[in-house]
């Protein structure tokens, strides 16, 4: 709260009450997390944020970043539904890890990619991430309960990435939303 910080938009009154309020705060959108050394560490935008039917309110930024972590994914996008009780996600696969993984299943890619085996390469995958979550300190609601696979990675000139390489989050969602409602249809099968 400083006079030095941001006065308002240009020309644009209604924004400007909407990111300061009455006593002069300055509201960013950021959320942020304090870290055990007392800084403050920006984890995601308040726009970005879903809220389950339970009430609890998620950061798909932070959730996506653990996942990451795992050797199978690629790239991630976690997406959460106000009606619904969990997070579901899209997955593109690390091809080279899922090869290997393939090997030492006993198979070859084309047969573990192949419809009728996916069950056990998403089984393995959700295990993967549900594992990386746990180690990572996510709570049980933050923990995605079903995926599917998408071949088409995330880039800029498909309108999915920004240039800073952050999904377009509003861009995947219309894209891939009957997906994401298929995968909740399985997950209330």
């Amino acid at each position: 709260r400083s006079p030095a910080a941001f006065k308002g938009y240009l020309k644009d009154e209604a924004k400007t009450r909407e990111a300061i309020d009455e006593q002069g705060w300055l509201h960013t959108g950021d959320i942020g997390r304090w870290t055990p050394h007392k800084t403050m560490r920006i984890v995601d935008r308040k726009k970005n944020m879903y809220k389950l039917s339970q009430g609890e309110y998620v950061a798909p930024e932070k959730i996506e970043d653990v996942y990451a972590r795992s050797r199978f994914i690629s790239q991630i996008f976690v997406y959460g539904d106000s009606y619904e009780s969990c997070l579901v996600a899209i997955v593109v696969l690390n091809d080279e890890y899922v090869k290997k993984w393939a090997q030492t299943e006993g198979n070859n890619v084309e047969t573990i990619v192949a419809p009728e085996s996916n069950t056990k390469l998403k089984q393995t995958v959700l295990e993967d991430m549900n594992h990386e979550g746990k180690r990572r300190g996510l709570m049980s609601y933050e923990q995605v309960k079903a995926i599917e696979f998408i071949k088409e990675p995330f880039t800029i000139e498909n309108g999915l990435l920004t240039p800073t390489f952050k999904a377009r989050r509003y861009a995947v969602e219309k894209k891939y939303k009957e997906l994401f409602g298929k995968i909740y249809k399985s997950v209330n099968a």
